[in-house]
Parts: C-alpha cells; structure tokens; sequence
C-alpha cells in the first residue's frame, strides 16, 4: 500500500536524514582519529623495542611511554565520566573526544614540556606542569568542540565535570605511578649509574644527597679527579677514594658503564672544565656541570635566557606569571569577602578607638612595599602616640603609649584590620614578609646581609616568621635575624598552597597572643 506524504512531512525527512548522515560521519571520523592514534603509539612502542639503541635507552623510553599511558588513560576516564552523565551522548561522541583531547594534549606537550625526565624533580612541579599543559589543552578542545558540534550533546553540567575529573585523574595517576617507581627503584629497577668529577665539598653534598634519596634510582659509580691523591688530601684535609682518572672515565662512558657524569669543579676551574667537557663529549653519557652557587644566598633561583644566552637568577621574585595572576586572585577574593563579614565589628572597633582616647581612628605608616617602594599601611590606633619619623621605638611589654583598647586589640591583631584595605588596593598581600617601619628598615639593613631582599615581594598581614614565633618585639640582633631568615624561606618555597596554610596556622598563633604587645 503507498502512503502519501504532505510537502511539510517530506522536507522534515530530509532534514532528519541530513542530521543523521551528517552525526554518523562525524563519529565515523572520531573513531577513525582514535585508531590512528592508537596505530601511532604502538608503533612507537614497537619502534623503541626493536631500536638498536634499547640497552642504552630502557630506562628512559619505558618510563616516558609509561607516562604517556597514563595521561591516555586520564583522559579516557574524564570523557567516559563526562558522556556518562550525558543522557544523550554515545560511545562514540565518547571516543571522539577522547581522541579529540588526546591529540591535542600531545601536542600541547611539546610547548610545556611535560614527558621531560622527572627524575629528581619534586612532585609539586610535575602536577604544576600538568595543570598548565590542561590550560593549553582544554580550551582548544573546548574550541574545536564548539567549531565542528562534537560536544554538542554535553550538557554545561557535564563539561565542567570534565575540566575538572580529567586533569585530577592525570594528576592522580602521577602520583600512583610515582609510588611504584620509587618502589621499584630502591629494589635496583629503573636505576642509572653516575659519576662525579672533582673530590670537593660540592661532589661529596651532592654524592650525599643522592645516596639519601634511594627513590632518584641512582647508583653511585664513584669519585674521578685527576689530581695526585696527596693534592686531594691536601685541599680536603683526609684521604678519599678516588675511582680513577678522566681517561678512565670516559672509557667506562664509550662502553655504556655510566649513564650520568656530573662536574663539580668551582667555576674559576674553567679550563679543566672545558678539557673533561672535551674527552666526554666522545661518549654518550648525559653530562651536567653542578655550578658552586651554595656559595651565594640563592633566592628562588631559575634559568632565563638572554637572547639564546642562559642566565641564572640569584636574587628573584617566585610571584611572576599566572602564580603572579593567582596570587593577586586570591588576596582580592579573600580579603573582600573578609571585609564583608567584618564590616560591622569594623565599625564598632571604630567607634571605640575614638571614643577611648583623643586622636584619629586610623593610624598610617610608611613602610617599604614591593622592591622597596614607600607605601602607606593603615592600622587601627592603639597607641596615644603616632609616630612616623626617623627614629621609632618599638613596642614592648605593658608600654605606657598603648590605650587600654589598643592592648587588647594589639593581643588579638584586631588592630590590623584595616590593612585589607592595602590588600584591595595592591600594596599589600594576605602572606607575606611582615612590613617594618622605615627607620627600622634603614637600620637592620646595615646590620644584617640580604635584609632587603624581603622586599622581593610585597608585604603581608601575616607571615611564615610570624606563624613560626618570630612575631611581636625584636629587642636583639638575632631575633631579627630569625624573622629574616624565615622571610627568605617563604620567597623560595612559595606556593599558594603555603600561603592557605600560612592563613590557617595564624588563627591559631592570634588565639594563643604570644608575643603580642
């Protein structure tokens, strides 16, 4: 029996079938996609198994497609998530863009720098490399999706469950894999033979952390120095045992013996440095020059090139970049959700300071701010004093100048409130090296070496010095000292991580009122 169809019935056919040719060549592209990737790989695979160079090579080809494998695996595991609760999603939208994500990561890769040997590396850096590779990677695919209708099916929902499940995975998975080699490396697995050249204070610190850290999986080939045995004893003040000579050492390198040489010679000793540089560069050895900067105070340093030209920072700032954006991010929301919740304590504090004593209710400062710049820091009055000269007295124990209210305030850091308002307007930041008074400034930067160097970043409400106990007078020079030294510290290891910390420990520190007067 024919059945007949109105003009309206037929052109939604059509456009029904065109829908649906059009979805099934796309899916048909994906899957395609996929297993050329998957084709690629283990042609990789195969490629470094069957490579002449796989004895010299194992350990670094194995781990680097292992790494590789985990990544896939993360990013199959956020797509497969995502198109779970995706009602409308198939196994195919599933694996297009997994293939999608996949290929994309890869290449991003290569501009982050993330299948670089990890070996040594602290952990904390391989997640953060991990994370700026998925900045790449993810707005890309979110581009390409939105382009060619690929994730069309995913729901809002879904997509954010994506971003956030797919770089945990990867970052999780890390972790694991981490675990395993560590493991596996203090058993003999995964280990590389090193050599050092020169027997000196920095060879032996080096020898001696690596032989604390069994999990880097180095196994110590020992010392080579071509210097007669009494001109070692000499210069190091015992006998130490020398494994032999350059000429030796270069042997055992041509014939795949040691896998990493490392030179320890002091930078004046250039010319015997260019002379090992010279014999080893026969070999096929990984060969690094360990530079004796433990000489200098290194403050966060990092490599940066000069037109092609490496440079090592000595003195610099960690709050660059997105950890710069970050930061900033983190103070602005901080601070003004913390101004919300306090706004009516705040006034009542106001209104007590000047109602207490005659004066104003804030009291401003000038301190030194970011590289040494003079900023105005605001404080609720506590004193009956304001000084803001040359000469200023710290406050000690039961000081007559302080207010009944001030000593309470004081106590609790109520009196520092309104330094918020230097958080919001960028002078100041919630963790940081306390600011000091410019007179006291200009006078522990004669006393103490690198005293200045706290001024790298900007100044906080709260520090590491001050969560540690190094909080209220500095009557002796070595107080002082302790609260730099902690200052220092923060620059080089500062994360935001630590910042959250440093907050968290400074409820407890005010709640406790130890030093505080």
């Amino acid at each position: 029996m024919l059945r007949f169809y109105n003009t309206g019935d037929c052109s939604q056919i059509l456009r029904y079938r065109t829908h649906l040719k059009a979805t099934l060549a796309k899916r048909r592209r994906g899957l395609i996609a996929l297993l050329r990737l998957i084709q690629e790989l283990s042609q990789g695979i195969l490629n470094v198994v069957s490579s002449g160079n796989y004895n010299v090579r194992t350990h670094r080809s194995l781990v680097s497609i292992a790494y590789r494998l985990i990544d896939a695996f993360g990013i199959v595991c956020g797509a497969a998530l995502a198109a779970q609760y995706t009602h409308l999603a198939t196994t195919q939208d599933m694996a297009a863009i997994a293939a999608t994500t996949l290929l994309i990561h890869l290449i991003a890769s290569e501009v982050s720098g993330l299948y670089r040997s990890w070996r040594g590396s602290r952990l904390a850096l391989e997640l953060y490399c991990v994370m700026l590779n998925w900045m790449y990677t993810a707005p890309l695919v979110l581009g390409v999706g939105l382009l060619t209708k690929l994730n069309a099916h995913f729901s809002y929902e879904s997509k954010i469950l994506w971003l956030l499940v797919t770089p945990l995975a990867m970052g999780s998975s890390r972790v694991v894999f981490r675990m395993i080699l560590k493991n596996l490396r203090k058993r003999g697995f995964n280990t590389r033979r090193f050599a050092i050249c020169g027997l000196n204070p920095l060879g032996l610190q080096l020898a001696d952390n690596v032989q604390e850290s069994q999990e880097l999986g180095l196994e110590f080939a020992g010392f080579f120095d071509d210097r007669p045995s009494n001109r070692i004893k000499e210069a190091m003040g015992r006998d130490l045992p020398s494994a032999g000579t350059l000429s030796r050492l270069a042997e055992m390198a041509r014939r795949g013996e040691v896998d990493m040489i490392f030179i320890t010679f002091p930078m004046r000793a250039e010319k015997r440095i260019r002379d090992y540089l010279s014999k080893l560069s026969d070999t096929t050895a990984s060969v690094y020059i360990v530079p004796d900067f433990f000489v200098f105070q290194m403050l966060h340093a990092r490599w940066n090139q000069i037109n092609g030209l490496p440079v090592v920072s000595v003195f610099e700032t960690p709050i660059t970049g997105i950890d710069g954006v970050l930061k900033r991010g983190f103070d602005l929301l901080v601070a003004t959700v913390l101004l919300a919740i306090l706004s009516v304590p705040f006034a009542i504090l106001a209104g007590l300071v000047k109602w207490s004593s005659p004066g104003p209710v804030f009291f401003r400062q000038k301190r030194y701010g970011l590289m040494g710049e003079e900023i105005r820091v605001w404080k609720f009055r506590s004193m009956r004093v304001c000084d803001d000269g040359e000469e200023i007295q710290q406050a000690t124990k039961d000081d007559q100048r302080t207010t009944p209210l001030g000593q309470f305030m004081r106590k609790t850091s109520l009196d520092e409130l309104p330094q918020l308002f230097n958080v919001i307007g960028g002078s100041m930041s919630l963790v940081g090296p306390r600011p000091h008074a410019t007179a006291h400034n200009e006078q522990y930067r004669m006393l103490i070496d690198g005293y200045m160097l706290r001024h790298k970043v900007k100044p906080g409400i709260t520090g590491l010095a001050q969560v540690h106990g190094w909080r209220g007078e500095t009557e002796t020079l070595e107080k002082m000292e302790r609260r730099i030294e902690f200052d220092h510290r923060y620059i080089r290891d500062w994360t935001l991580w630590m910042d959250m910390k440093i907050l968290a420990q400074t409820v407890m520190v005010v709640f406790k009122q130890e030093n505080a007067y």
